[in-house]
């Protein structure tokens, strides 16, 4: 005999389940970033297809150019960095201004700045690009130390820069207030920066995003560089082997057509075919990073008259060769520039400091309370970025709360041009 109450209530649970399902679109359909994995991301971005629809040209004035330092007396060899390097987009009409801090190595041109460009630009705010404190031009041009990776005094020197270039550029009728944004290490400085305007109140900045920022800056450098060195079949003493063999595949299959430009989609169409083990792509990001921080660490290194790689009081011409300088600074790990460099320097001013007591307070942990309390610093992150671990997740949903917009994937900075990305940042600053 059938039960007929209990199959009435098995088809009420059945139609309850399917109202629900129906009415809340799983993560995937919420979130539709085309590519599952995070190194992917990492490296392919977001494919053209894919991205949000942004003007290709706008009104910017690019190749602009400050003086810091006058009266500072730059290396020979950096002749073309005496003056910092910026772009700034205005519109006729009054609008927000947004400064923007690139991210670890990264110039005000780069692409990833351009496109944060042209879509707050599209959006209607005034924009000014300005590079990392990483980037060759800005140790030379912009650093008071000529040793980027202190948190603090990156902030002072990013915030003496936007003070200067306000003053150069300055359109006062046309600006009706300040915000800032920033992604990777930018996103980390624009935290400090944002802190430090509390006490200067030179913009007094209404609101403030941090892009897929390191909750620590340097555990993050060193997860990426463990990306490089346990990626190299044979370990790193087989670096040169690695380089020169993965850019011959690279330029070999650039060479014979198949790819139009060194973009979006030469790295789209080629990653199958050039880089079809997900080992080497992590390799390729270590790789990339640890580019970045050859050229910061030699730039540093001159500038400073360190010795570390080039011998101390060696004068360096325009016209000499470099080549053997920069494989020595290939050689070197973030760990290395930290600890010999960063934190030595540092411990000559403050004798009792240990090493764990500077890593610490470079950290966004080191601002928390501020972090916690600031009603106008919004975070964006993705929960698969390579540079974070899951207790970083953990740390900025705890800190940030409803500020805090989580994408499932992207990897890290992936999926910036992505539709549903743009409109959030967008809207953080609109709102």
């Amino acid at each position: 005999m059938i039960d007929h109450r209990k199959s009435w209530a098995a088809a009420r649970l059945l139609l309850i389940l399917l109202l629900v399902f129906s009415a809340t679109p799983s993560r995937a359909a919420e979130y539709a970033y085309p590519i599952p994995s995070a190194v992917e991301a990492t490296i392919i971005s977001t494919p053209p297809e894919y991205q949000a629809k942004l003007p290709e040209r706008i009104q910017v004035k690019e190749y602009q150019t400050i003086t810091i330092f006058p009266e500072r007396k730059v290396p020979e060899v950096f002749w073309y960095n005496r003056e910092l390097r910026y772009s700034v987009a205005y519109h006729d009409q009054q609008a927000p201004l947004i400064f923007v801090i690139a991210g670890t190595g990264a110039g005000y041109d780069s692409a990833k700045m351009k496109l944060l460009q042209r879509a707050f630009f599209q959006a209607g705010f005034h924009v000014i690009c300005l590079s990392s404190p990483t980037h060759p031009n800005f140790i030379v041009a912009a650093s008071s130390s000529g040793l980027p990776g202190d948190s603090r005094r990156d902030a002072a020197d990013l915030y003496q820069v936007m003070e200067k270039l306000w003053q150069q550029v300055k359109h006062p009728n046309r600006v009706t207030k300040f915000l800032l944004a920033g992604y990777s290490l930018g996103g980390a400085e624009a935290a400090f920066v944002a802190q430090l305007d509390e006490e200067k109140k030179v913009f007094n900045f209404e609101k403030v995003l941090m892009l897929n920022p390191p909750v620590n800056i340097y555990d993050s450098a060193v997860r990426i560089d463990r990306m490089l060195t346990d990626n190299i079949p044979g370990g790193l003493d087989h670096f040169n082997e690695f380089y020169n063999h993965l850019m011959h595949r690279i330029t070999s299959n650039y060479a014979r057509g198949d790819f139009v430009d060194l973009s979006y989609e030469f790295f789209f169409h080629a990653y199958n075919k050039v880089l079809p083990d997900p080992n080497e792509g992590k390799a390729v990001i270590g790789l990339a990073f640890r580019i970045s921080l050859a050229n910061m660490l030699f730039a540093s290194d001159v500038v400073t008259n360190a010795g570390y790689i080039v011998p101390k009081n060696l004068i360096l011409f325009k016209t000499d060769s470099l080549t053997n300088y920069y494989k020595v600074a290939c050689q070197c790990s973030f760990a290395d520039y930290a600890r010999d460099l960063l934190y030595a320097t540092a411990r000559k001013q403050e004798p009792g400091l240990s090493f764990q007591e500077f890593i610490a307070r470079n950290s966004l942990k080191a601002i928390t309370d501020y972090l916690h309390q600031s009603p106008k610093i919004g975070l964006v992150t993705n929960a698969d970025d390579i540079i974070l671990e899951s207790k970083d997740i953990d740390w900025f949903k705890e800190v940030f709360g409803s500020r805090a917009r989580i994408w499932p994937r992207g990897g890290h900075c992936g999926n910036l041009a992505y539709p549903d990305n743009v409109a959030y940042m967008i809207d953080f600053f609109k709102e």
